[in-house]
């Protein structure tokens, strides 16, 4: 058997779709003694470029182990469904099981985006300076 990594982008509209998808392409694999290694849900995204009028999508990642009739008939399967776009598979030499540098991305971007009660290092490092340059500042003119 051999390993693929395999993305699609859904309808936008038939996100709530998604992982009943997810579930019925897994089946699919472990039904036929393939093996799921990875999925990772990307979420809806804006797209590089419009794909029939639309310009976001649902974005779907999956890496799995499976023979040649099981990938054949996957990509039956996201061809005849109308919810699915476009997809891609690609062969791998190896499984790939960490997650994927669009998760890696979403992963930081949740941590730096909650809200601290501290200030930032590099504020703090500019507090004396601030201090400084409104010491020696002109004081405004009494009328």
């Amino acid at each position: 058997m051999r390993h693929y990594e395999m993305v699609f982008i859904v309808h936008p509209d038939q996100s709530e779709q998604v992982p009943a998808m997810v579930e019925r392409y897994r089946t699919m694999v472990t039904g036929r003694g393939g093996r799921i290694h990875r999925v990772e849900d990307w979420g809806r995204r804006q797209m590089a470029y419009p794909i029939q009028k639309m310009h976001k999508a649902h974005y779907v990642l999956m890496n799995i182990e499976c023979d040649n009739e099981t990938l054949t008939e996957l990509e039956h399967a996201f061809k005849f469904n109308d919810a699915v776009l476009r997809h891609l598979t690609v062969a791998m030499k190896e499984a790939v099981l960490a997650p994927s540098p669009m998760m890696k991305e979403e992963k930081s971007r949740s941590l730096t985006d909650k809200p601290t009660d501290r200030p930032t290092e590099r504020s703090a490092e500019r507090a004396p300076e601030r201090a400084a340059a409104a010491a020696t500042a002109p004081a405004p003119a009494a009328d």
